[in-house]
């Protein structure tokens, strides 16, 4: 093409690309001399214009046009894990020339001697994930066959730079991840968990699902509960000493009878709960501890719960019926409506605890105005 040359190298370089549609990076003469001022150049000059290449006169040895033009549209064959595949220069470069590839095959002699027996480009990486890749730079889709991980197919491109496919690659990972399994887990499928389970090794089931699981009269000692979903459990007759439940929602659960020596439930949601006949209270002096818990309308007639911390509990219209409370901390608890009949409540600390409308007929030792109820 015919172009005006003015201004300065790079103005030139500016005009030629945009009319080539290449990147010209350098400026040769009719002859193959380097041009590097514009200064050189003379009115009847023919140049050639590159984007990098080594010159290659058009003159020389008959080779077809489209060699002769530029190397980027050189065919080439590579070998790649003992696999051939046979592209073009400019299939390799033009659609991620910052990548690897492009770098690799940008010049001709850029690859050096590392090439087999039969002229192929040697590339120690898998076909298997390549090919996708090669396929890419030809048409910018991204067709991935069955059965090819696409895990493999990122890393391939990682290894390669091609910056514009990594994201599309990690987007399709992304949708082909089933969808999370957040259905509640089953007694089968945690007693088969339970004996996997070495009886030393600590068990967590933080933040699990059990909602409506019947996990009755199991060992459930010292497992982490925290933050767990046992809605509507029955939990009747469990062994859930030194549990911790912290935060659990235990709401509609039946822990009737349950083993609740030395339990963590502090903030836990035990609203509704049915917790008679429970045992809190431990031999050896470790006291429960459900302080700050939601306990609204709970059952927990006849439960043991010598030294059981309910401090700033909420326990309103829950029944306590003939309930062992003796030195229980029930400072700032709500006992509004709580039926506190027939209880024990010798030394347990009821200051500032909230005891309107509650019953206590039958106490098994009298109120005290000393302990500052309101």
């Amino acid at each position: 093409q015919v172009v005006a040359v003015y201004g300065t190298l790079s103005d030139l370089l500016s005009v030629a690309s945009n009319k080539l549609g290449i990147k010209a990076t350098s400026v040769y003469n009719g002859k193959g001399g380097l041009i590097d001022d514009i200064a050189l150049i003379r009115d009847d000059d023919v140049l050639f214009v590159c984007e990098g290449e080594p010159f290659i006169d058009p003159q020389a040895d008959g080779r077809p046009q489209e060699e002769l033009t530029g190397a980027h549209t050189d065919w080439l064959t590579l070998n790649v894990g003992g696999r051939y595949f046979t592209t073009t220069r400019s299939t390799l470069v033009n659609k991620e020339p910052d990548s690897m590839l492009a770098h690799m095959f940008k010049d001709k002699d850029a690859w050096g001697n590392k090439q087999d027996a039969r002229g192929a480009f040697l590339i120690d990486r898998s076909p298997e994930y390549f090919e996708p890749i090669l396929n890419y730079l030809r048409h910018g889709q991204l067709i991935v066959n069955d059965g090819i991980n696409l895990l493999g197919v990122l890393e391939e491109a990682r290894f390669f730079g091609i910056d514009s496919l990594i994201e599309q690659l990690e987007t399709a990972i992304k949708n082909s991840q089933p969808a999370e399994d957040h259905s509640p887990i089953s007694r089968k499928e945690f007693v088969r968990f339970l004996l996997a389970t070495p009886t030393k090794s600590e068990l967590r089931c933080q933040g699990l699902n059990f909602s409506g699981a019947d996990l009755s009269r199991l060992d459930l000692r010292y497992i982490n509960f925290k933050m767990a979903n046992l809605s509507r459990c029955n939990l009747a007759h469990a062994n859930l000493c030194c549990a911790n439940l912290e935060r659990a929602d235990l709401s509609g659960s039946v822990l009737d009878c349950a083993n609740l020596q030395g339990v963590k439930m502090l903030c836990s949601n035990a609203e509704g709960a049915s917790l008679k006949g429970c045992n809190f209270e431990d031999p050896s002096g470790l006291k429960a501890n459900l302080e700050g818990a939601n306990l609204k309308g709970v059952d927990m007639e006849g439960s043991q719960m010598t030294g059981i911390n309910l401090r700033v509990a909420t326990l309103k219209n829950a029944k306590l019926k003939n309930c062992n409370l003796r030195g229980a901390t029930l400072a700032g608890t709500d006992l509004e409506n709580c039926d506190l009949s027939g209880c024990d409540l010798q030394e347990a600390n009821l200051r500032g605890s909230n005891v309107k409308g509650a019953i206590f007929e039958e106490m098994l030792t009298p109120l005290h105005m000393s302990q500052s109820v309101r």
